[in-house]
């Protein structure tokens, strides 16, 4: 199994965690746990270059403190502290060891490991809350960047006939496949890779990663999207909008919806006649 570092950043603000949580995905951080008046974020050993992390935070500015992460049971570590996510009367998300939610349309059980996609965070909850709005019946779905799978699982039980999840984070690939399984899905296609299929397309796309890799991979995602095709993305913090935006005009997707919480945002998009 892989080593992790983490950095465990102390005494830090709701607004301030955030831009750091958002400046640390961009170089390449992919699991974050934040409390109250900390942060730690998590990349894999051998990806992390102090350099780089010099480049876009003070380490001067900030109490860090940077530790190597052996492997160990994830699974004790979370029950210390994951609490069930209910959005609405929509969808809850728990672990196994919670008791059932009552009084929601679909329930989730996801076993986080580090993998990124609880619900917790303002990103995964905005678009778990968009999806209740899209018809996905007989639609073929990608969820690319899938973590912890919630969304192509939530995919097929919304009953997508197809669902594409993709990572390529070897840890989130053995992550997804053990909530995929404990959640009963038989539809979904769990691939770890960091490129879309050549020669699959899709009715609607999920992509709740970041701004960076967004950008990089929108023309081929705008490819694989089908004419009136929907797009959802999140990952992405408001100031990210207006690149986000001019990327996206430039693959013919039309924004057509957008929401915000915590200063992070949703944007779905629509691949028009012009595509």
């Amino acid at each position: 199994m892989v080593n992790y570092i983490q950095l465990h950043f102390a005494s830090q603000l709701p607004d301030e965690q955030e831009i750091l949580l958002a400046q640390l995905a961009e170089i390449g951080y992919e699991g974050f746990e934040q409390g109250t008046d900390y942060l730690n974020a998590y990349i894999l050993e051998s990806l992390f270059d102090e350099s780089s992390l010099k480049d876009i935070i003070s380490l001067d500015r900030h109490s860090i403190t940077i530790e190597k992460i052996e492997p160990r049971n994830w699974n004790e570590e979370w029950e210390k502290s994951f609490e069930p996510v209910t959005i609405e009367n929509f969808c809850a998300i728990r672990a196994d060891f919670h008791p059932t939610v009552a009084g929601v349309e679909y329930e989730i059980i996801i076993t986080p490991k580090m993998s990124f996609g609880t619900g917790h965070h303002a990103t995964t909850f905005q678009v778990i809350q968009f999806m209740q709005q899209i018809n996905f019946a007989g639609k073929d779905v990608m969820d690319f960047g899938t973590g912890t799978g919630v969304l192509a699982i939530l995919a097929e039980k919304l009953n997508a006939r197809h669902v594409y999840a993709i990572d390529y984070d070897e840890w989130s690939i053995e992550n997804a496949k053990e909530n995929i399984q404990v959640n009963h899905c038989s539809r979904i296609k769990l691939v770890n890779s960091d490129s879309l299929p050549e020669n699959e397309d899709f009715d609607v796309i999920l992509a709740n990663i970041n701004k960076h890799v967004i950008i990089q991979n929108l023309p081929a995602i705008a490819k694989h999207l089908r004419m009136n095709g929907v797009l959802i993305l999140s990952g992405l913090l408001q100031v990210d909008e207006q690149d986000i935006a001019a990327a996206a005009l430039n693959e013919d997707l039309i924004i057509q919806k957008h929401s915000e919480k915590n200063g992070w945002i949703m944007l779905s998009l629509i691949k028009g006649n012009s595509a």
